[in-house]
């Protein structure tokens, strides 16, 4: 299936987008296109639309995950990819995000984390590392940074995974699996920026890979080794969490319902 479209891409000459664009492309490339549906949010990653010959909605900032659990809701049966960045995620998208796990919408959402918010000339966003100077911060960042990883355990997420844009494959290996939990699944993808917080780049030779993991436990000690706040420890890479749970369409039988005759609401009779 040829996913990609006619639209000249405007990302920055070396982006990672580019290798994440990809990895998508590898991940989706067994599914019909009629079963698919995006949403992107307000950033360089929501370019990632235009690039894409999927249908979907191009979104607000920090609200991709209500956008695309309406379109489960809408139609169960569809495929829901979420595109969004760092800021998009954990600034505006905060509560949305939380309250995913609680939810468990099946739909894959995909953070595209910089740790700066790129698109609007690198402000600092809640992943940002202490001391990063920029226009909005010309004393530097004071605060810390917080982990979403840990976030994500804690807001009862089933899936969660991190990966590095720079390897296609073992990105689009994890992103095939994720669409294939069923509930809520969460993908960090680690990128570089090319123009912005540049002080916080090159982070590969910190990060390896892990086995599927399926002990919180083990989870939770996984996701301490990185703090997001400096270039020391570890990062894992891989499926760092994996948990079988109902999933918001399994609880509601009119979602149910329509999972079973294999139709969205617009075709129910």
């Amino acid at each position: 299936m040829n996913l990609t479209t006619k639209e000249i891409i405007t990302w920055c000459p070396g982006c990672p987008n580019f290798l994440i664009l990809e990895s998508v492309k590898k991940a989706l490339e067994k599914i019909k296109r009629e079963d698919i549906a995006i949403v992107t949010g307000i950033g360089c990653h929501g370019k990632i639309f235009d690039y894409l010959n999927v249908s979907g909605i191009y979104g607000l900032h920090g609200r991709v995950i209500p956008t695309a659990t309406g379109i489960k809701l809408g139609n169960p049966n569809l495929k829901v990819l979420g595109f969004a960045g760092d800021g998009d995620t954990y600034s505006e998208g905060m509560a949305h995000f939380i309250h995913a796990g609680r939810f468990n919408p099946d739909m894959t959402l995909i953070v595209h984390d910089n740790q700066s918010f790129s698109l609007t000339t690198g402000q600092p966003t809640p992943t940002t590392q202490q001391g990063y100077e920029s226009k909005a911060s010309p004393l530097g960042e004071f605060n810390k940074p917080f982990n979403p990883i840990k976030l994500a355990l804690a807001s009862g997420m089933g899936f969660i995974a991190r990966c590095n844009a720079r390897d296609i494959n073992h990105t689009a290996e994890i992103l095939r699996v994720a669409i294939k939990h069923k509930g809520f699944s969460f993908v960090e993808v680690i990128q570089d920026c090319l123009i912005f917080n540049i002080e916080i780049n090159n982070k590969d030779k910190m990060m390896y890979k892990i086995k599927d993991n399926l002990d919180k436990k083990i989870a939770e000690k996984l996701a301490e080794e990185w703090d997001y706040n400096s270039k020391k420890g570890k990062i894992p890479i891989g499926i760092i969490y994996h948990e079988e749970k109902p999933s918001l369409e399994d609880k509601w039988p009119q979602l149910k319902n329509l999972k079973k005759k294999k139709v969205g609401w617009k075709s129910l009779k």
